[in-house]
């Protein structure tokens, strides 16, 4: 059967399709509400597709859509109207869906009639089950025939399904309806210039306990779900924010909303939240995802990052495993609940085919301890951290050349296991793809990040030995890092060496992440900003994943040339940590305003067709939307600019911006900082702050960098 290998790009959803997200649960249909089993879309909860058909018919006749609108990432109003039968136009009659998504659905669906003759309507519901895993249906390969029952109960239908020995089931309720083992039917007349309506609901069902209690009781009087009143506390506890832009605020809003959506919780420890990687395919823990997600969105909730590294030390590998490519101290790729990655993993739910979550591990640990912890909390760490850098010394480096490098332990396994993880993702520049194992320039800069992060940890804590060891492990990667993938003739960072360590000689967006962590020497820089900012590289919308002089650039690829918006955030990150302002703010900036086109939300990624050629960013077809890294991407490029950030154990908090004029005036309040809340302003560029808790500081600059900190430790060690 397929395994992990099948290209990575998510399934196509189709144009025209609205997708609602909470937590693990997600709702495709078209725009009309209608979900149909021919397409892509779905009910899905836990991994399984519990409802592939939910079609509404009025009279036998399909709805026309007029409008979807999402009111929250979890909850959308359809509008639609009853086409007639008589060939005349216009239809008196609209429907209204509100739907809400949980686990399952709910539905109120409302009948106007705005003609002056009563209306017979026959209001016809269809549901169908087919209980088809994730993977089956993105990638349109239902394999499996589960057999079915279908039991009438009242004004509820259940469908009921095994297969071998699993079992599934659903309950629709459909409250006064006439219910068939075929439909759920409504006969109603609805009087001149009034309404009907009724609440359909769809809700898995457990067949070791009664039908579990509805998720979508609303608590009476104010009308407030379990979801909403879950995003009422999210947005108690983020920033609230006001700039002089609107979109840009729109924008920022968008991603606040979209992140308080994608956030999940550990089933085992329901108080750590962590971050799924993005709707419609990915609602689950990624490594590499949830990582950089919750990096990039520490200044709106620093929790989710503490809450992703706990979630990941608790399912860090201890075997050596070949078919779920699990190793001792490796950071798992993603977790599946769905039944054919347990038959792809040889009964296990999770895949550890990743070769940068392990360092990213490490660094993100780095970033948690900066920003306040009780100092107990990251020592339970320490250990994870640890085994992380054994996996990296020994497993990630088996040749011992210093470089951590990938290659698949089984041929179902991903080909490619850094963020740009298709089959194609990583080529020469005449187009001819890399031989593994394959040692990426970025993943490099994760390891180099990942020691002075635990090199500045064990200073801190009056270990100077391991310090200085693990700053001298850092030195030395940095030194042969731009020895060897230096290319002095094309002034730019190879993507890679290759199984033979030659340098993958092709220019794409990789070296960026290089950047970000200081990895780069300085007198190479200028270049990388030169060659990023190419019109080959900088599309107009934001750089490409790859030149489109080089010979494997396809504008409408998913890693060959197209714009990620987290690979664009990353590279800003780095473009200001060189000092090269100018270019951060014009990437920024496009980012944006291509968010603009798309209705104040980045989508994972974009074609990476010039702008010069449309003046629109062009959609990729298969796109994420929402997804936790391109959600984060716009906090991650204003607080870049902003120069915002903090090293609580030093005392200190840091603001130097440099928001472009076109932003206006900043004013953010209820902010978190060291378990107290700061107000911030930036009026005509000057920073203020007020509500700084007692022992911080507020300095107007950038945060000195680990690699600073730990050359000043090594210079003055303690004790």
């Amino acid at each position: 059967m397929a395994g992990w290998n099948a290209d990575t790009a998510a399934g196509p959803v189709g144009a025209g399709t609205i997708t609602l997200v909470e937590g693990t649960s997600f709702c495709i249909s078209l725009l009309n509400g209608d979900i149909h089993p021919e397409h892509p879309h779905g009910v899905f909860f836990q991994d399984t597709r519990i409802l592939s058909r939910w079609s509404l018919t009025v009279n036998g006749q399909p709805l026309e859509p007029l409008a979807a609108q999402t009111k929250e990432p979890y909850r959308a109003l359809f509008a639609a109207r009853v086409t007639r039968s008589d060939g005349y136009a216009d239809s008196p009659v609209i429907v209204e869906r509100l739907r809400e998504v949980g686990a399952g659905i709910q539905e109120q669906v409302t009948i106007r009639n705005h003609s002056i003759e009563p209306a017979a309507c026959v209001i016809s519901l269809r549901a169908e089950a087919d209980f088809a895993d994730l993977f089956e249906v993105k990638e349109a390969r239902i394999q499996r025939r589960w057999e079915e029952t279908r039991e009438v109960d009242g004004d509820s239908l259940t469908i009921r399904a095994i297969w071998q020995d699993v079992r599934k089931g659903i309950v629709v309720q459909a409250p006064g309806a006439d219910v068939t083992h075929d439909a759920l039917t409504y006969s109603v007349t609805v009087a001149p210039h009034s309404q009907w309506s009724t609440v359909l609901t769809a809700v898995p069902s457990n067949e070791a306990a009664s039908p579990p209690p509805p998720s979508f009781v609303h608590t009476e009087g104010d009308g407030i779900s379990p979801r909403d009143r879950r995003q009422q506390e999210w947005v108690a506890k983020i920033p609230k924010l006001h700039m002089g832009n609107q979109s840009i605020e729109r924008t920022l809003r968008r991603s606040y909303d979209d992140l308080g959506a994608l956030r999940i919780e550990d089933p085992n420890h329901p108080e750590r939240v962590v971050v799924a990687a993005g709707a419609p395919w990915f609602m689950t823990l990624f490594g590499r995802d949830s990582l950089w997600a919750s990096e990039m969105s520490m200044p709106v909730d620093p929790s989710l990052a503490l809450g992703t590294l706990q979630t990941l030390a608790d399912r860090q590998g201890s075997v050596e495993d070949p078919v779920s490519e699990e190793e001792p101290g490796k950071i798992l790729h993603e977790v599946r609940l769905d039944v054919s990655s347990g038959l792809s993993l040889g009964g296990k739910n999770i895949y550890y085919g990743s070769a940068d979550a392990t360092p990213l591990f490490v660094a993100v640990l780095g970033s948690v301890s900066r920003w306040g912890f009780a100092a107990e909390t990251i020592a339970a760490l320490l250990p994870n951290a640890d085994r992380a850098l054994d996996w990296i010394r020994n497993y990630g480096d088996k040749d011992g050349d210093g470089f951590v490098e990938y290659e698949r332990l089984n041929p179902r396994g991903l080909i490619n296991q850094g963020w740009k993880d298709s089959w194609d993702g990583i080529n020469f520049a005449n187009g001819r793809m890399a031989e593994p194992p394959i040692a990426l320039c970025e993943v490099q800069a994760y390891v180099y990040d990942a020691f002075m992060a635990r090199a500045w940890i064990a200073y801190d804590a009056g270990d100077a030995r391991l310090a200085a060891q693990l700053a001298d492990e850092a030195a030395q990667l940095k030194k042969r890092f731009n020895e060897q993938f230096w290319l002095p003739e094309r002034g730019y960072y190879a993507i890679a060496l290759d199984g033979k360590k030659r340098p993958v000689d092709a220019c794409a967006s990789n070296m960026g992440h290089c950047l970000w962590v200081g990895l780069v020497d300085e007198d190479k820089a200028p270049l990388v900003a030169e060659r990023l900012m190419s019109p080959e590289m900088f599309s107009g919308w934001g750089v490409r994943t790859l030149a489109s002089d080089m010979g494997a650039y396809n504008p409408a690829s998913y890693h060959n040339g197209s714009v990620w918006p987290h690979d664009n955030a990353v590279i800003v990150a780095g473009l200001m940590r060189y000092g090269f302002v100018e270019q951060a703010k014009r990437i920024s900036t496009a980012l944006l305003e291509a968010a603009d086109y798309s209705g104040g939300r980045l989508p994972e990624l974009f074609c990476g067709f010039s702008r010069e050629q449309f003046a629109e960013p062009v959609p990729y077809p298969t796109a994420c939307s929402p997804q936790a890294w391109a959600a984060t991407t716009p906090i991650q490029l204003v607080t870049s600019l902003m120069r915002y950030d903090t090293h609580v154990s030093r005392g200190g908090f840091w603001l130097d911006p440099v928001l472009p004029d076109s932003y206006g005036d900043l004013h953010i309040t209820n902010a978190p900082m060291a378990g107290g809340r700061i107000t911030i302003d930036i009026i005509n560029s000057v920073p203020s702050v007020q509500g700084l808790p007692d022992g911080m500081v507020f300095h107007q600059g950038h945060r000195p960098w680990l690699a600073e900190l730990v050359e000043q430790a090594g210079l003055h060690p303690k004790g």
